[in-house]
């Protein structure tokens, strides 16, 4: 994949969450809920500020993180989703055990 966001905006893929069954009801597809949970797959160089300065993104490749269920722009590369958001858009980071 050779996509490089710019600024401050990060290409990120939606973590697919587990399927649960409770009573034995299985939910189709297309009743579900998009995921919150994500990986950064690419971040930008990080935004400019007045006086001309980079500054760098708090989240790196590889990141797991939260967004909010309707953030961010989806595309879809190679045949796979993704979506390009503003790091500003980043609820919180998943710590790793």
């Amino acid at each position: 994949m050779n996509v490089k966001p710019l600024a401050d905006r990060i290409l990120v893929k939606r973590l697919e969450e587990q399927e649960q069954k409770k009573g034995g009801i299985i939910i189709p597809d297309t009743a579900k809920e998009k995921p919150q949970e994500c990986e950064v797959m690419a971040v930008g160089p990080g935004r400019l500020t007045d006086e001309g300065n980079r500054v760098p993104l708090e989240v790196k490749k590889g990141d797991r993180i939260l967004i909010s269920k309707y953030s961010g722009t989806e595309i879809k590369i190679d045949g796979t989703d993704y979506l390009i958001m503003r790091e500003d858009d980043v609820l919180a980071v998943v710590a790793t055990k």
